[in-house]
């Protein structure tokens, strides 16, 4: 992946990712069964990405407008430094994470896909939509991942930002051995 200057540039500058759940790290589809639980799918890849940022020193909130039971036993898989549930707007908790991980805006990245993540895509550094995102998102966006939310779009935003700030190879040298 060869990397634009200018996007280098914002990606380089991520201490910490916040991650939208569905639609971004799921598919968008929730599955009920008769007991009335929900079921989310949850791309491999993607949790490869966020365990590697973790392994690099970059932490990732996921923020959801909707709880899930199967939420923090991924978020604990991924090595998820926190989660925040039944979130609306999600950017009102925007300074209270600037606070918490002593982060600029310029230094967050957000993803996101639908109109709950209007606010905060446009308030970061780095917003990002994923390709199947609504075009509000798109629009407010600086990126626009080539991969669909739930099929590799968070990993490909990790590996842009590991990339960008040249911690790629220390990942890949770490499983090489």
């Amino acid at each position: 992946m060869e990397i634009k200057d200018s996007l280098k540039e914002r990606a380089g500058k991520i201490k910490l990712l916040l991650l939208d759940v569905d639609g971004v790290l799921t598919d968008g589809r929730i599955i009920y069964d008769s007991k009335g639980r929900d079921s989310k799918f949850f791309d491999v890849h993607d949790g490869m990405g966020v365990y590697a940022l973790s392994k690099a020193g970059i932490k990732t909130v996921l923020i959801t407008a909707k709880g899930s039971a199967a939420i923090k036993p991924r978020a604990r898989d991924m090595r998820v430094a926190e989660v925040f549930s039944d979130v609306s707007p999600k950017s009102a908790i925007l300074d209270k994470l600037l606070k918490k991980y002593n982060v600029l805006k310029d230094e967050v990245c957000f993803v996101g896909d639908d109109l709950v993540d209007l606010g905060l895509i446009k308030l970061v550094g780095f917003g990002v939509a994923v390709s199947n995102a609504s075009f509000e998102i798109k629009e407010a966006a600086s990126y626009i991942t080539t991969n669909h939310g739930g099929r590799g779009a968070v990993r490909e935003v990790a590996e842009l930002i590991l990339k960008s700030q040249g911690k790629w190879e220390d990942i890949i040298k770490f499983y090489e051995s």
